[in-house]
């Protein structure tokens, strides 16, 4: 992994965050969010990871839900991190990569939408057990109850020996930035309390975390919506709090 940044400006918890990214997600062009190649600049740039689902179609029409909420959640997830860190984002677009994509060593932090619906190739799980052992982070989000299975199942090829963990909010990842009220803050559409699972290398809860899974939510549902009065401040205001404190455990670890 090759990017580097400059140090951080912490904030309390009682900074409310809904009023700043409202203003901020206006300022994000879109000419180029989503591309498949991008010239390496050493800049901060937001990777989404495209999957397939290996049901002809997808199983039950979900096999484009890698897409959900793009672009606006990670458009203003990365103008925020440029607001309040000194983090040299990219605010003019972002890169969507299959997890064989040799480009995607050039970026420590990826996020995958619906891994309950997600299928692996053989080619793709060495790869991406590849990048994450080389340095890499990887965020799931958006599934909720019986998709855990898949997940799983899916990260065990990935990682055979990987055990996952129940994380409180006394990690370190969680405090890494942004001093949370809560991360119990509800799923937006179900209403469902959320866990966070993660995975340590050589099972170590001591060292790097190389996943982080929000099983029972959609964080970044909030990160698309805020500012728009569809959710509730505070919990709109814990769920961008999250995503800052996770990208910026991921670029100091």
């Amino acid at each position: 992994m090759t990017q580097c940044f400059l140090p951080l400006r912490r904030w309390s918890r009682g900074l409310a965050v809904v009023g700043l990214a409202a203003s901020l997600s206006a300022q994000s062009g879109g000419e180029s969010w989503g591309e498949s190649s991008r010239t390496y600049d050493g800049r901060f740039t937001f990777v989404r990871l495209r999957w397939d689902s290996g049901f002809g179609g997808g199983r039950r029409g979900m096999s484009s839900a890698w897409n959900h909420d793009f672009p606006r959640a990670e458009q203003n997830l990365v103008n925020l991190l440029r607001e309040l860190t000194f983090i040299d984002g990219n605010a003019a677009g972002s890169l969507i990569l299959t997890l064989d994509d040799p480009q995607l060593f050039r970026y420590p932090i990826a996020m995958m939408w619906e891994p309950g619906f997600w299928e692996l190739t053989d080619t793709e799980a060495a790869a991406f057990r590849a990048y994450l052992l080389k340095g890499g982070f990887a965020i799931f989000d958006d599934f909720e109850q019986e998709q855990w299975d898949n997940f799983e199942f899916q990260m065990r090829r990935v990682l055979p020996d990987a055990r996952f963990v129940k994380l409180d909010q006394s990690h370190k990842i969680f405090d890494s930035f942004f001093r949370m009220k809560t991360i119990e803050f509800p799923h937006p559409m179900f209403g469902y309390k959320p866990n966070y699972y993660g995975v340590f290398e050589d099972n170590d809860p001591s060292k790097r975390l190389l996943i982080i899974a929000n099983h029972n939510n959609d964080v970044a549902e909030y990160w698309e919506f805020l500012g728009q009065g569809l959710f509730a401040v505070d919990p709109s205001n814990e769920a961008y709090k999250l995503g800052v404190n996770y990208y910026i455990y991921a670029l100091t670890h």
